[in-house]
């Protein structure tokens, strides 16, 4: 039934493989969406279904669109609509790793080479599966919201009353607003316990089905690449040792750097008055701050301003920086004038990229090569990788919202974030941070044995089935 040798593909083992990596990823991505929002409050504004369709589509690379009418509120035109780009990329790391690893596990039954129209059914599979489930939560994704201006004040109070309780509301810095213009505040406090107003927020299915397309297809290439143990067609065997390495080294540390930064979540949540809150972005988010982090720590500068209410989801020191009405530049430098502290991302950012070194160095195999060659290709394998994915995490973390009325939970009238790195510089640092990290942990792992340690029989053409050997013919194994 293999394909390997061109005869046949197993569409019945496909086809169920296919449906459990989908169902499971999609699951697991509407419940961390729907927990997530949980947390935070957001279902106290709408109904949680939807906004945990919506956000798993955003996750995914889709697009959603707040709407509403909302005059009553001093918003018209375009003021009332505004488009978010935000990926909450917890959503998305968690469908990343279960469909992946569901899919390269489907895989490995096929032997140490898997034909190519068996991979290409089986990833074809996945990827029709997967957007046709995508299709139905763009459907489902869509709701709308009624704010009731009744509501604003205590039931039962007649027009009067109501406008009395109202202002008895406002701060007393204001004074003698209530006055101001001959009682107009009044009149407009009137109009506004009267009013209702309609806000929701609508998936674009066109946009939406295009960027899980890019999605789906990325993940599954990324799955390949990583998963060092998983057959390959045949011609690209020497993947497993050139380029395998070093993917899943980097992204290895990127998940961990993810973890750590799930841990500092919950341990900010243990002695904040609102945990849930702190959760819950940190469940939706972590991964969005601390891939921002790294290449922040590696000197990408990023730019971006932040208005209104959407400003204070930023960390501190970043909210003060963006603050500006024209945008700011942000780096490491300018953070650290308002907090010292902001270095320590550059070390913790090296020292990851460090840790990608020796992995790779110890995931790569030896043959011949003498420690300088060895540290050569090592540089030039990290190098390469990393030069495209600075990039990527520049892309995938952005920030774009300009957001005018309620949605997914934010009451955002007037407010606005845009934030976005330097891609070109991304690569360039990329490529000179992952050469000299190649090359440092490569000379590392050769100097304490562990190079070649951990390469896996497939990487080995050469050296049999036999386990793992260091440099030297087998030191320290």
């Amino acid at each position: 039934m293999s394909a390997s040798g061109g005869v046949r593909v197993p569409w019945g083992p496909a086809l169920l493989a296919a449906i459990a990596s989908v169902s499971w990823a999609f699951l697991a991505m509407v419940g961390i969406a729907a927990l997530g929002l949980h947390l935070i409050g957001a279902d106290g504004a709408g109904a949680l279904g939807p906004m945990a369709a919506a956000a798993t589509v955003l996750a995914v690379g889709g697009s959603v669109t707040p709407s509403g009418d909302v005059g009553v509120f001093g918003l018209e035109g375009a003021q009332a609509h505004a488009a978010i780009d935000i990926a909450p990329l917890g959503v998305s790391l968690v469908g990343a790793l279960l469909l992946g690893w569901l899919f390269v596990r489907s895989l490995r039954g096929a032997g140490a080479v898997i034909g190519r129209a068996e991979l290409a059914a089986r990833a074809g599979l996945v990827a029709l599966l997967f957007l046709l489930l995508l299709a139905g939560l763009t459907w489902v994704g869509n709701d709308t919201v009624t704010i009731d201006g009744a509501t604003l004040v205590r039931r039962g109070l007649g027009t009067e009353q109501a406008e009395h309780d109202l202002l008895s509301r406002l701060p007393e810095q204001l004074g003698d607003i209530a006055d101001i213009g001959g009682g107009l505040l009044p009149d407009r406090l009137s109009d506004l316990v009267g009013a209702k107003a309609s806000v929701g927020f609508t998936v674009t299915p066109g946009r939406s089905l295009l960027g899980g397309v890019v999605w789906v297809v990325a993940v599954l290439l990324l799955a390949l690449l990583v998963s060092r143990r998983t057959p390959l067609p045949p011609g690209t065997r020497a993947l497993h040792r050139t380029v395998r390495p070093a993917v899943s080294a980097l992204c290895g540390v990127l998940l961990l750097a993810v973890g750590a930064g799930l841990v500092a979540g919950i341990y900010a949540a243990t002695g904040d008055d609102h945990p849930g809150l702190v959760l819950g972005s940190a469940l939706l988010g972590a991964p969005n701050g601390v891939w921002i982090g790294v290449p922040l720590g590696l000197f990408v500068p990023w730019y971006g301003r932040a208005s209104g209410a959407l400003r204070h989801v930023l960390p501190d020191p970043v909210d003060d920086l963006l603050a500006g009405p024209g945008g700011e530049r942000l780096t490491v430098g300018r953070l650290a004038e308002l907090d010292g502290r902001v270095w320590l991302l550059v070390v913790a950012s090296v020292l990851l990229m460090l840790a990608a070194g020796v992995l790779t160095a110890a995931r790569t195999p030896v043959g011949g090569s003498r420690p300088l060659a060895f540290a050569g290709w090592c540089a030039l394998r990290l190098g390469a990788v990393t030069a495209l994915a600075l990039p990527l995490l520049v892309a995938v973390t952005k920030v774009s919202a300009g957001a005018s009325l309620s949605v997914l939970g934010f009451d955002a009238f007037g407010a606005g974030i845009k934030l976005y790195g330097n891609a070109a510089l991304a690569l360039a640092l990329g490529a000179g941070w992952g050469a000299a990290a190649g090359a440092a942990g490569a000379l590392a792992a050769w100097a304490t044995g562990a190079a070649g340690r951990r390469a896996v029989a497939l990487a080995r053409p050469d050296e049999g089935d036999g386990g793992p050997r260091g440099h030297g013919g087998g030191r320290g194994a």
